[in-house]
């Protein structure tokens, strides 16, 4: 079952990177420009820079192998949950992420989707009445922004950013010994307002660093994500993306608890970034 999901994430990636790169090379040497014709020559995309006052677009899909650790619950019971990014891949869970940026001249405006399902088979109940327990969560989270450009060199770019993440959070609880009250299924809206930044340094016309973070909170106490992203330029128009994200989030509604999700979540990404513009 791994080795299929490995060889399916594998054409994933691969074929949202063709799709482009190919029909670049397949219009013939009469489309090519004297760069073009030598393939040794490196084929930098020009940067958009704070004089530039078209609108840019990068559209990137991703996946995320996030392993899972903290507190999660409702309705006065609690479980400790430690899943490891190995025990989802065995079984299919991951996280699926979408990222949408927009620029003209230094106004940045990205968009994050992301949709994690995560599962843990044997949790530790807090109560000593039961067993295990069986962790079920479904996390969907959008997270809208707006930001400056406050560096931007042709090697180095750095983006000031301010916006929103909202949460949706599906739990379900199924604590054994089975009895009555023993599911639980509690949901959760929230949002929390959130700032932070993004550094962007190429390493060579082919190769870049990004890391990126943020901080805030609102509905939870305490909301913050960091992320690096090593990128590999495949053609003009497709980015190769390879990294590693941390997301921590602290949520509990007051006493009586409804509602427990306190858990940090890490894991490798992989992605195509696409230069639509």
């Amino acid at each position: 079952m791994r080795s299929y999901y490995k060889t399916w994430f594998t054409a994933f990636a691969l074929t949202l990177a063709l799709l482009l790169c190919i029909p670049a090379v397949a219009q013939g040497p009469s489309n090519l420009t004297v760069q073009d014709q030598t393939p040794n020559v490196p084929t930098p995309k020009p940067a958009a820079s704070a004089d530039d006052d078209q609108w840019h677009f990068d559209f990137t899909p991703y996946l995320w192998f996030a392993g899972v650790s903290g507190t999660v619950g409702g309705f006065g019971r609690d479980a400790s949950v430690h899943v490891s990014p190995g025990d989802l891949l065995s079984h299919f869970h991951l996280g699926l992420m979408a990222n949408v940026e927009a620029r003209k001249n230094r106004l940045v405006l990205p968009l994050d989707f992301m949709w994690i399902n995560l599962q843990a088979g044997k949790a530790t109940p807090f109560d000593p009445g039961l067993s295990s327990v069986q962790v079920k969560s479904t996390e969907t989270i959008l997270a809208p922004k707006v930001g400056y450009r406050i560096v931007d060199r042709e090697k180095v770019k750095v983006d000031a950013l301010v916006g929103i993440r909202y949460w949706h959070l599906g739990e379900h609880l199924n604590f054994q010994p089975s009895g009555l009250f023993n599911n639980l299924s509690p949901t959760q809206n929230w949002v929390d307002g959130v700032a932070g930044g993004k550094f962007m340094f190429a390493l060579s016309p082919k190769a870049s660093v990004t890391v990126a973070g943020d901080a805030g909170g609102g509905g939870s106490s305490l909301d913050y994500q960091v992320a690096g992203v090593l990128g590999f330029r495949l053609c003009r128009v497709a980015i190769l993306d390879l990294g590693w994200r941390y997301l921590y989030v602290d949520y509990q509604t007051n006493a009586p608890k409804l509602a427990v999700f306190d858990v940090h979540e890490s894991g490798a990404l992989l992605g195509v970034t696409f230069n639509l513009k």
